[in-house]
């Protein structure tokens, strides 16, 4: 049984009764239950059986692709979920609300009315799927670290550009173009290459501004490597840093060390977020860091757990979470450290490699 099953198997729990349906329509969780990554797809699994649907374009690949539920193709999705959906005497189905537009709600719904099937309102599935694809295997955490490679790679690569009179836009294009040419699928998200007062802003967005010499310099950046996403940020120092600057990254990084000593399997994702908040704000600078310390990644990069004041999940081994405190000067710098680790039953595994010392180019 390959691991895609094994999850099939897994998420079958929620179903009580033979007449109920599960049905998974976002890209990520089709290629979580079936290893189909494409763009198209909806999964139906009863209690007996499991289907991927896909259209014409994609019959071929995902026959040569998967083998942990039957493949067929449909003309109409709706008309081929009505049936098997009768075939196999479901009365009640649960969707994915989470990205399930009103317009697709609606016109499912209307649909499987005409089979008297109904549809259920709550978010079962939604929490099922979110649960299962917090604790991560080691295939999985293998790609992760493929991912984070190639980022920490491309990385390297560009940093003799950042300079004064670079643009960072011309960063930010370059690194997306290490990524793909390293092995990347693409990046994990618009990524983050921002100069000099812009790095105040915890989510600039990169333009034609110039890099000066003096200014912060911060990456938030990330790969996708087979479904599977990494997340990294580091602020550097081009040509010469200030006293307020080697302060402020100093207090940051303590934070930052502090934190990850913190994770481990069983401990409270907002007692790890306290820890690097009281910090900060013992060094007076609390209301400038106004983000959670962390998040869960892997097929989305952002995923639960959340580690923030109100993260009221436990870590578990198997679990992925960033750690990412910073403080942001309005006007002025912002500072932001982040790492991706794995919690384990003793502690962490980190997946960057690279120095956290302020660097200075």
């Amino acid at each position: 049984m390959n691991e895609q099953q094994k999850r099939i198997n897994k998420i079958r729990d929620i179903i009580s009764i033979d007449n109920e349906a599960l049905i998974i329509t976002s890209n990520s969780n089709v290629y979580y239950y079936t290893g189909f990554n494409n763009s198209e797809g909806t999964v139906v699994i009863t209690k007996k059986h499991s289907y991927l649907l896909v259209d014409f374009r994609y019959i071929e690949t995902a026959k040569k692709t998967v083998n942990s539920c039957e493949v067929v193709m449909f003309n109409s999705l709706n008309d081929l979920l009505s049936e098997i959906l009768k075939d196999n005497n479901i009365s009640l189905v649960y969707t994915e609300t989470k990205g399930l537009t009103f317009y697709t709600y609606n016109k499912l719904k209307n649909s499987l009315n005409k089979s008297k099937i109904k549809i259920s309102t709550n978010n079962i599935l939604d929490s099922a799927i979110e649960n299962q694809r917090m604790l991560k295997s080691k295939k999985e955490i293998d790609l992760m670290q493929k991912a984070q490679d190639i980022t920490e790679i491309s990385y390297k690569e560009i940093l003799p550009l950042i300079k004064p009179g670079a643009r960072e836009i011309d960063i930010k294009n370059e690194i997306e173009y290490k990524i793909k040419k390293n092995g990347g699928e693409g990046v994990s998200f618009d990524l983050m290459t921002i100069t000099g007062k812009k790095t105040s802003l915890p989510h600039g967005v990169a333009g034609d501004k110039v890099i000066k010499s003096g200014d912060f310099f911060t990456l938030d950046i990330g790969s996708i490597y087979k479904g599977y996403h990494s997340d990294m940020t580091r602020t550097i120092a081009v040509g010469n840093v200030s006293d307020k600057q080697k302060e402020i990254y100093n207090i940051v990084l303590n934070a930052q060390l502090t934190a990850l000593e913190m994770v481990k399997s069983g401990i409270s994702c907002s007692v790890i977020d306290k820890k690097a908040r009281d910090i900060i704000s013992k060094a007076g600078y609390g209301e400038c860091f106004g983000h959670s310390t962390g998040h869960g990644v892997g097929l989305d990069i952002h995923e639960k757990p959340n580690v923030s004041p109100k993260g009221d999940i436990i870590l578990s081994k198997g679990m992925v979470i960033t750690i990412e405190p910073g403080i942001y000067l309005e006007n002025q710098f912002g500072v932001r450290i982040e790492d991706m680790v794995a919690v384990t039953d003793k502690g962490y595994y980190n997946f960057a490699k690279l120095d956290k010392e302020l660097l200075v180019l």
